[in-house]
């Protein structure tokens, strides 16, 4: 079982394996769905969040084709750019955001969803200015706090990342997105324990979408109980899919705890000699 301390002790190594485990998580759930499947237009009202794998391909195509034959259409540009980044197609999702910006320059809702697009390309320190750009401070967007939290995270700046989270949580009380925020936040830092109580706390909320309970399979995973792990997942993906997942993670683990003992058998050559 891989504990918080050997977590702390591999760094940014670990840090490295659990992002490709997340990535992991995300992929295997774009390829099929227990949810209901058919295209999806514009006008179903169907927020993106809960579009089944599916739905997110039929409403790609969809607005691919309308963002086509009028790009300067906000509304159209960033749905169209949503969908992309749901699809795991980031670069082309911040191309998309990109060219909003432009024709929006002050445009707050634009800069948010652009701060976003910036994220998920990697490019976290203009994703950083562009949320902060389009935040209003006597009228703080919990959302915005929330994005502004996930990016300082990953900037190696969690103290500052759960302020502004605890923030957005008085905001808006138990919001999953924001509790699995927070969770994540403990995972990075590799207090599982933490991250999993946060984890469950999101997936226990009705708004908990996919993405919620795939984290916690996640954090369970990484604590060694697969089994747990494989039966949370199951929820969302197929038997098949989940199978795959948590033998990546198993693999992902043994991997590091190989390196691991090659370091602290390394330590003791270094002291012997």
């Amino acid at each position: 079982m891989l504990t918080s301390r050997s977590m702390n002790a591999t760094g940014k190594n670990l840090l490295r394996a659990t992002v490709a485990i997340t990535l992991a998580l995300g992929v295997a759930g774009c390829g099929t769905s227990k949810m209901t499947t058919g295209s999806i237009s514009k006008s179903s009202g169907k927020a993106v969040e809960q579009m089944s794998a599916n739905e997110l391909a039929g409403a790609r195509v969809s607005l691919g084709k309308s963002y086509a034959a009028n790009p300067t259409d906000k509304a159209t540009a960033l749905q169209y750019a949503q969908v992309l980044q749901m699809n795991g197609n980031s670069d082309q999702s911040l191309a998309v955001m990109r060219k909003l910006a432009i024709e929006h320059p002050k445009d707050r809702q634009v800069l948010a969803a652009y701060g976003k697009a910036l994220a998920g390309a990697g490019e976290l320190q203009p994703a950083l200015d562009a949320i902060r750009r389009a935040q209003t401070p006597e009228y703080p967007d919990w959302k915005l706090l929330s994005a502004e939290a996930a990016i300082l995270d990953q900037l190696g700046q969690p103290n500052e990342a759960r302020k502004l989270y605890r923030r957005a949580l008085e905001l808006k009380p138990d919001d999953s997105s924001i509790l699995s925020n927070l969770g994540m936040s403990y995972l990075l830092e590799g207090d599982l324990r933490t991250a999993e109580t946060y984890m469950r706390s999101a997936a226990s909320q009705r708004s908990a979408d996919s993405r919620v309970r795939q984290n916690l399979a996640l954090v369970v995973g990484l604590q060694g109980r697969f089994d747990e792990a494989e039966q949370i997942a199951s929820q969302e993906l197929s038997p098949e899919q989940a199978k795959a997942n948590v033998a990546y993670l198993r693999g992902m683990l043994a991997q590091q705890n190989a390196w691991s003992q090659l370091k602290a058998e390394d330590k003791k050559k270094s002291k012997t000699n």
